[in-house]
């Protein structure tokens, strides 16, 4: 089994005690946001009660008794760390097995390996400003792994050699490191995501009244206590180590610090150069836009997952705008040309001219398929993602993506003969909204909408991924029998 089927069948299996839209592994990056969110929150007000001087710093934060509010928020401070520091990775390791480092992707890809060191930074000064044993061990082990560098002209752990050395200087630069770097973030987040429309920032109410109050029942069941005041005079025998946070010092202790950044730089290096060592197939070619049947109604540009479409004035119609596709930020997804108003079949068979459509996969092949499928006619006509399950034992009409499907092509089946339609779709979108606009437009809670009149209950959708072809099929064969016990048109 390859990684990305392991990961698959693990988000079923959480999906049986969740499930699917408060699965915490099928939206990690969401939950990371909330955990800064979370950081931010209580990091402000540990702040405020915070004495940034060196000699005080331990027991301004110390008196903080672990069960009091001031306690309860210093140990939701650290959990939501450990927190940020999980489902960070779970991200980078969905995103890795899912592929999305190429293409349209590469832009968010690369932006988020910068985001890494980042967090990492962030994390480790964080133990500083207690200025405990731990904090001590941290920022000496921190100085020591920057003097393996070549270039600096003077080690650093050499502010570390006795209590005279750490002044309200060096504790002021702490606190810097420790407030300016998050501001770094937040804006590198805001870039991060740049190149993606109708982003998710929140995950659903449930997942993060859940995952809020985990954190909270962690800080309540093992609040989080100093390890003492710092003696730089002497060497801590023993430590409670944070290994989410900390992990680089034990590596460094046990390999070197040389090691120790050869590790970390060849990891980060792999990251970034992903998108070049792994190129994958070639790009399928970028949406056109049809001038003459674009009338400028912004839907594609509304609907595009990556913000490719943008409008401009039209060359010939000045009182109109007109669609324009960066074919570089386009996936091929054909989500565009199911927003479309113009994709809608014609009487008599006539062919589709749409506004903006693929041209390796345009809307009128998609007419002429479903047309000689009704001419038959069949009881149910399957519509199958590309990326989704392939149900045996059903005539499938497939398509890039569920969101490239028209809802009037719906309309059409079962006005001409067919007893019900299916739509198989991917449980998480390939091309991220593909699967939720199909939803509200058949749901008629977004143009183009499917008309009132088709009757819902002859309609349905199937979510399997690539792999759970069985579970399409026993899914479709329930539709079946749910279809024999309607009553057939008239």
């Amino acid at each position: 089994m390859d990684g990305l089927a392991a990961w698959r069948r693990a988000e079923r299996g959480v999906d049986r005690f969740f499930g699917a839209t408060a699965n915490p592994l099928r939206q990690p990056g969401t939950l990371a946001i909330l955990a800064l969110a979370l950081l931010v929150g209580s990091g402000l007000w540990l702040y405020a009660v915070l004495d940034t001087s060196a000699d005080r710093a331990y027991a301004s934060i110390d008196a903080l008794a672990p069960y009091s509010p001031g306690g309860l928020l210093r140990s939701l401070h650290r959990y939501a760390a450990d927190a940020l520091v999980l489902f960070t990775t779970l991200h980078v390791l969905r995103e890795l097995l899912h592929r999305r480092w190429r293409a349209v992707h590469r832009f968010a890809w690369l932006t988020g390996v910068v985001l890494l060191p980042l967090l990492a930074a962030i994390g480790i000064g964080g133990f500083w400003l207690h200025w405990d044993r731990l904090g001590q061990f941290s920022a000496l082990a921190t100085a020591e792994w920057f003097d393996a560098l070549p270039a600096l002209a003077q080690p650093l752990a050499r502010n570390f050699l006795d209590a005279a050395s750490v002044g309200d200087r060096l504790f002021s630069l702490f606190v810097f490191m420790h407030l300016g770097l998050p501001l770094l973030l937040l804006f590198a987040l805001w870039f991060h995501v740049q190149r993606l429309s109708q982003v998710a920032w929140w995950p659903p109410r449930s997942l993060a009244l859940g995952t809020t109050g985990s954190l909270l029942a962690l800080a309540l069941a093992w609040p989080v206590r100093g390890q003492g005041p710092a003696e730089l005079a002497t060497v801590p025998a023993s430590l409670a180590l944070d290994w989410w946070l900390l992990w680089l010092h034990p590596v460094a202790d046990a390999l070197s610090p040389a090691a120790a950044w050869a590790l970390v730089g060849a990891g980060l290096a792999v990251l970034f150069t992903l998108p070049w060592l792994l190129r994958g197939p070639a790009r399928a070619p970028a949406a056109v836009v049809d001038p003459a049947h674009c009338n400028g109604c912004r839907r594609c540009v509304a609907d595009c997952p990556y913000a490719a479409i943008t409008l401009v004035p039209h060359p010939l119609r000045p009182s109109r705008m007109l669609a324009q596709v960066d074919a570089d930020l386009c996936a091929s997804c054909g989500l565009c040309a199911g927003a479309c108003p113009s994709s809608v079949p014609r009487r008599g068979g006539a062919p589709i001219a749409t506004g903006i459509d693929l041209p390796q996969r345009p809307i009128a092949a998609l007419q002429h398929a479903l047309r000689a499928l009704l001419d038959r006619p069949p009881g149910l006509v399957v519509f199958a993602c590309d990326h989704a399950a392939v149900p045996a034992g059903a005539d499938v009409l497939t398509l890039e993506c569920s969101g490239q499907l028209p809802p009037s092509f719906v309309d059409q089946a079962l006005r001409e003969g067919a007893g019900g339609v299916a739509i198989v779709h991917c449980r998480d979108c390939v091309w991220r909204l593909g699967v939720r606009w199909t939803a509200e437009r058949l749901a008629g809670q977004r143009p183009p909408r499917l008309a009132s009149r088709v009757p819902r209950e002859r309609l349905c959708l199937v979510p399997a991924d690539t792999g759970e072809d069985a579970q399409a099929a026993a899914a479709i064969a329930a539709f079946k029998e749910k279809l024999l016990q309607i009553k057939a048109p008239t």
